[in-house]
């Protein structure tokens, strides 16, 4: 007996002995000892790496052995350190060197071959297929960090309560900003993707962009076109791209030996001054004609960056296998300036633990790219510090725990109540624009009173009237909440009391799910699909003689339900019951008198010329009984799992949704009689290589049961017979008028839009104002006075080209609702 437990207790010290880690630190220098920050250091033959810190530390946590450590940075000589880990923790200071490149060999290449960097680069070029796919799949795990800085503020702004309240020294330099992550990252070609964040920490308030998730940071220059998600709208040519010769010049500016490989550097020259290119040098691995690492960078004056100034990117690729290289670290470092702020920081992914093509289990990609752990966010500074391989600066680990010390203060039963009473005071200017919010305590329960331009309001059928509106919702936990909409509307002038309440209940925030119902008495508009809003046909009607709406009275209520029944199917379906009657204009006041304008009449079908106080017949007062469903497919969808829910991402593919409405007759005394199908087919931010965006959308659809029904149950479309318009919104007809069109038939309309990225000037010559003037707003409704409309943006910051088609049946009479090009600079 006692041998056995001799034995177990010699193996298991061996075991804690063998899982015994110290700690191999130290500092990165230049020869001049000045400190080089950002430096990979990863151990040879591994898939173990990390990066310095703004301020040259490093460390690893490592079992005893013997270790060789490659220290690499762009602009200096990789050195490779062999350093030996027994029972204690290490200090290793690292000095680099800088680059020396052979510049009496690039002479002698140029002699013989003027273009040889073009040589170089279609030799890379020509692999860049191979080096693309080599890893068909892998998997590995992926620590991010992200700071933004305040690096300067104008005096006249700092003051001591800003200076407190920031952290900030007296130049006004602080961390805004600072996030990290820690994430299991796999990846199968061409495009699967599943990652999951075990671990997630946030201190500050982000105001920019961020990138805190691993396939934020994917930086791959083997791919054509190069996007950055939050910074431009744009893709850029890689320096690899397949057709890159056609967008830069190349120089060899030297050739080094690192570690028995020859490494040709190579600046990349654009041959546009402005573009969709990148600036820098990459570095390139002779005779295998591989990307050893990228120093690149973009700028807002050359490239039209959003927010920041400058962006630059570097890249370290290490050998994982002999023969496949993976990245070994991405940064992006930024700067910018806005009010006389500047501002700067960095995002930077350290890549460990690679697996090259792994077997990944049958149905292991079921789209879901990215799950969020459900303690994710609750990891406390210990278990960061024990497994963040980056050590924090003291500026960051000072700044980490007085935003702990704030949050902790903010859980306080004195802050919470003082905040309550602060948040919830009311701004009632903010309210007249905004609107009114107010919360509980713990945020569970809140209220929102409708803005003022949303409640007062003006049109001829009601005169002035109010529309007092809220909505309160209850929060019960993270997967289930309600909401009730109550509404007050009276019009003043035919004094029309409407009365009505709405409420839906989300009870499963995986799949999307909810129930909805409604009852009461409103006063709608004829067209079901949107005019124009309380406020703008309030401004259209008083001053300038346009009662574009026109408006029904109804009695209803209605019930509803939707979920996801599987991924990427959604299907919803509701009933309705409603007694609906026609209104007619009561009120004709105006605060400007246009010429040669009245207001018609609120039946839209009354002929021409007809009066204000038209009382035309539109339709009797009836009951309809309705049924209503659809489903909508997504395919390929993507989605996204926090703690609390399922979020779904923009598909790769069009979306398909199947409509089918019914009018149920001779049920609860419904004079409906109809059957009504149609299908949409739509898409949206489509990347067309380097041009920009497209979107479309296609709908068809029409009454094959067509007994009865009235001038509400129509098909209607969604035009704008104002003055103002969005022309990037994808769906409506630009000027078409809101119910001339509308039909009980058959239909098909679409719509097709491309915004072109980037400044127009780099793609076409430059136009004169009055030639712009001609090809904006280029009008061919049937409506004659639409035709000479023409609207030019000032700020020409994109080019947008849409085309809207639509035909629509009505008996047997055929209406093209209107077939409009539109060119629009913004």
């Amino acid at each position: 007996m006692r041998i056995h437990l001799l034995l177990i207790f010699t193996v298991l010290c061996a075991v804690t002995a063998s899982a015994q880690q110290y700690v191999l630190s130290g500092r990165i220098t230049n020869s001049k000892s000045e400190v080089i920050p950002f430096t990979s250091v990863y151990i040879r033959n591994s898939t173990y790496g990390t990066t310095a810190n703004e301020n040259g530390l490093y460390e690893f946590k490592l079992a005893p052995g013997i270790y060789n450590l490659t220290y690499r940075f762009v602009g200096f000589n990789e050195k490779t350190i062999s350093v030996t880990i027994a029972d204690h923790d290490e200090t290793l200071n690292v000095q680099l060197d800088d680059e020396v490149f052979g510049t009496e060999r690039v002479a002698a290449i140029y002699r013989k071959n003027h273009d040889v960097a073009d040589t170089i680069m279609k030799q890379v070029i020509k692999k860049r297929k191979y080096y693309l796919d080599e890893a068909t799949s892998y998997s590995c795990a992926v620590y991010i960090k992200g700071v933004q800085k305040l690096l300067s503020a104008p005096k006249s702004l700092l003051s001591k309560e800003v200076i407190r309240t920031l952290d900030l020294d007296s130049m006004g330099r602080g961390i805004l900003y600072q996030q990290e992550s820690l994430s299991n990252y796999n990846s199968q070609s061409p495009d699967k993707i599943r990652e999951v964040t075990i671990a997630n920490r946030i201190a500050g308030i982000n105001t920019a962009f961020s990138y805190n998730k691993a396939s934020d940071l994917q930086v791959n220059f083997y791919k054509n076109v190069f996007s950055i998600n939050g910074l431009s709208a744009r893709g850029f040519v890689s320096p690899l791209a397949s057709n890159a010769l056609t967008f830069y010049r190349y120089k060899l500016l030297g050739v080094s030996n690192e570690n028995g490989r020859v490494i040709n550097k190579i600046q990349v020259i654009p041959r546009r001054a402005h573009g969709q290119y990148f600036q820098g040098d990459i570095y390139i691995v002779d005779g295998e004609w591989r990307l050893y690492s990228a120093d690149l960078y973009l700028t807002k004056g050359v490239n039209n960056l959003n927010l920041v100034d400058t962006l630059k990117i570097t890249q370290q690729y290490v050998a994982i296998t002999d023969s496949i290289w993976m990245p070994a670290a991405v940064q992006y470092n930024f700067k910018g300036q806005v009010f006389g702020f500047k501002f700067g920081g960095y995002y930077e992914a350290i890549y460990n633990n690679y697996k090259v093509n792994p077997t990944f289990p049958d149905h292991f990609f079921t789209g879901e790219v990215l799950n969020v752990d459900t303690v994710a966010n609750a990891k406390n500074a210990e278990y960061w510090a024990s497994v963040r391989p980056v050590p924090l600066t003291p500026r960051e680990a000072r700044d980490y725990q007085k935003k702990d010390s704030i949050a902790a203060h903010k859980q306080t039963k004195q802050y919470l109540d003082t905040l309550q009473h602060t948040k919830n005071h009311i701004n009632y200017p903010g309210y007249l624009i905004f609107g009114y919010y107010a919360s509980s305590r713990n945020n569970k329960d809140s209220l929102w009173v409708y803005p003022f331009i949303q409640t007062f309001y003006y049109n001829t059928v009601e005169g002035f009237g109010i529309n007092a509106k809220v909505r309160y919702t209850k929060k019960i936990d993270d997967f289930h909440s309600f909401s009730i909409t109550p509404a007050l509307r009276y019009g003043f002038s035919n004094k029309v009391f409407s009365a009505n309440i709405y409420s839906d209940y989300k009870n499963d925030p995986f799949h999307n799910a909810k129930f909805f119902t409604g009852f009461g008495s409103d006063v709608l508009d004829l067209n079901n699909v949107g005019t124009r809003s309380l406020y703008f046909n309030t401004l259209s009607t008083l001053l300038s003689e346009n009662n574009y709406v026109k408006y029904y009275r109804t009695h209803y209520g209605l019930f509803g339900y939707q979920r996801e029944v599987t991924n990427g199917v959604l299907l919803s379906g509701s009933l309705s019951y409603a007694s609906r009657s026609q209104l007619y204009n009561t009120s004709y006041s105006h605060i400007k008198d246009v010429k040669n304008r009245e207001f018609t009449s609120n039946n839209p079908l009354a002929p021409a010329g007809a009066p204000a106080d038209d009382h035309s017949f539109l339709f009797p007062e009836n009951q309809a009984l309705t049924f209503a469903t659809s489903a909508t497919f997504t395919f390929d969808q993507e989605y996204v799992t926090r703690p609390t829910g399922k979020f779904n991402l923009p598909s790769k593919y069009p979306t398909l949704t199947l409509n089918y409405r019914k009018g149920i007759n001779n049920l609860l005394g419904s004079d409906v009689n109809y059957d009504f199908t149609s299908v949409d087919v739509s898409q949206y931010k489509i990347r067309v290589g380097l041009t920009g965006f497209s979107s479309f959308k296609l709908t068809a659809g029409g009454f094959f049961n067509d007994k009865t029904l009235y001038y509400m149950d129509y098909n209607h479309f969604l035009g704008n017979q104002g003055t103002t318009f969005d022309p990037t919104y994808v769906g409506s007809f630009h000027f078409l008028p809101f119910y001339t069109y509308s039909t009980n038939g058959a239909f098909l309309e679409a719509h097709f839009q491309h915004n072109f990225a980037g400044s127009i000037f780099d793609k076409i010559p430059l136009l004169r104002k009055a030639k712009l003037e001609e090809i904006i707003g280029a009008n061919y409704l049937t409506t004659k006075a639409n035709r000479d409309y023409t609207e030019f943006y000032v700020g020409v910051q994109r080019l947008i080209f849409r085309v809207d088609y639509g035909v629509s049946y009505m008996g047997n009479k055929k209406y093209i609702q209107g077939f409009r090009i539109f060119y629009g600079i913004r």
